[in-house]
């Protein structure tokens, strides 16, 4: 397989397998920490509330982020022909895009916005890429 293909791959493998670590980690936060009459689904209601929620209905959200990051970049590491940490790195770049644009839709405190983009994506890429890259060395 020509490299440009390998990565292009890897990076969409990355980032579905992200997704979908993400997904339900956050799922799972909802049914251990449920909102008091709030459907999870109804952004508008979940908007509404999430300002005045308590810390550890954040703790699943960040997790998921960090988690889904971490287990996405490694994923895009382990496919990657070579330029493993840039592969890593573009599946993280991918996630804080998606963490940023979700800040705009679901306004939560400012501490946990800049907790998860400073914390949950870029550094976790990185933890991702590195580790896959110290295992797979030649």
């Amino acid at each position: 397989m020509k490299p440009i293909l390998r990565y292009i791959l890897a990076i969409i493998a990355g980032w579905l397998v992200g997704s979908i670590i993400n997904l339900a980690l956050v799922n799972l936060g909802h049914s251990i920490f449920p909102i008091e009459n709030i459907d999870p689904n109804d952004m508008e209601a979940l908007a509404s509330v999430m300002p005045t929620l308590d810390y550890k209905y954040f703790i699943f959200p960040f997790l998921a982020h960090a988690l889904g990051t971490l287990i996405g970049a490694s994923i895009a590491g382990l496919i990657a022909a070579d330029h493993k940490m840039r592969c890593a790195l573009g599946v993280g770049a991918i996630f804080l895009i998606g963490g940023i644009l979700a800040s705009y839709m679901l306004p939560a405190p400012t501490w946990f916005v800049v907790t998860d983009l400073v914390l949950a994506y870029i550094p976790m890429a990185w933890l991702g890429g590195k580790l896959i890259s110290l295992n797979t060395k030649n």
